[in-house]
């Protein structure tokens, strides 16, 4: 098996097509690992870019990549993934980067540009930030940074210019030397079919008494005083993402507010539910 960690950096653009802003794919880098984690081979690319009229003042000092550089060095963004993806071919491959951002990336850009959100050369692929940090000491959950993580595991990365997205690579697989473990490593692994990616891009949202897929009826609801179920007694209103009611216990007969969001997300809807108790004088004015 070998391990291709890959680094993208990319410039916040406006896509006037959509009307909607997007992370457009300058640069791509990567390094090969072989199963015994000696570096087998280097990729780098700069992307001629196709929306960005230019680069954001954030990506150039970052990078210090000019449009100069690009316009010299750069290829088209089909033309620069179809030689990665050749690159990449033969054998069994791991993919991996620092966090899931930037296959996210990746996978945006491959819906913009040639309309699909399926990458067939990125079968199994596995989050090396989110791997590494089992092996630090910071249990907040919080995500670290590449440079953070090289000076937990006592890394000196002061001859690598971060923020290339080769240069990237090289830490991420300094790290991932350092730490690596076959059986522990394998449970991160995914495979990546189609659901895979779709998954990866799908953007939650709240549901409304609009969606079809979605009936507040529904939902049950448990008093928090006794667990008895609760009666609705007025017709849900909607506001702020969120269905609002009264009811009432039909044990205790206590009676509370309603509050209910719920979410769809990719494969499930997650439902919020909220009960406020009434005060007395209000609860007399709400009919049971």
């Amino acid at each position: 098996m070998n391990y291709i960690i890959f680094d993208l950096e990319w410039n916040n653009a406006y896509n006037y097509k959509t009307n909607k802003g997007m992370n457009e794919i300058i640069e791509i880098g990567a390094v090969k690992l072989s199963s015994s984690l000696d570096i087998m081979d280097t990729f780098k690319q700069l992307i001629k870019p196709r929306v960005s009229k230019r680069l954001g003042g954030r990506f150039k000092n970052l990078t210090n990549i000019s449009m100069e550089e690009i316009k010299e060095s750069g290829i088209d963004f089909d033309d620069a993934f179809s030689d990665f993806a050749r690159w990449s071919s033969g054998g069994e491959n791991v993919f991996l980067s620092w966090s899931r951002s930037d296959l996210y990336t990746l996978v945006d850009n491959f819906s913009k540009f040639k309309g699909t959100t399926h990458i067939d050369f990125i079968t199994q692929y596995a989050d090396l930030q989110e791997y590494c940090m089992q092996f630090t000491e910071d249990d907040s959950g919080n995500q670290i940074s590449l440079s953070r993580c090289a000076e937990l595991f006592e890394i000196d990365l002061s001859d690598k210019s971060l923020h290339r997205a080769l240069e990237d690579c090289f830490a991420e697989a300094y790290c991932f030397k350092k730490v690596f473990n076959k059986k522990k490593f394998f449970s991160h692994i995914h495979k990546c079919d189609q659901a895979f990616f779709e998954k990866l891009i799908y953007k939650p949202y709240y549901l409304s008494p609009k969606d079809d897929c979605f009936d507040i009826s529904d939902v049950s609801l448990e008093c928090p005083v006794c667990s008895s179920k609760i009666k609705v007694l007025q017709r849900y209103d909607y506001a702020n993402k969120a269905f609002k009611s009264a009811g009432q216990c039909n044990a205790c007969k206590k009676k509370f507010w309603i509050f209910i969001r719920a979410k769809k997300n990719y494969d499930d809807i997650a439902i919020n539910k909220k009960l406020i108790e009434m005060n007395k004088k209000k609860a007399r004015h709400i009919n049971g």
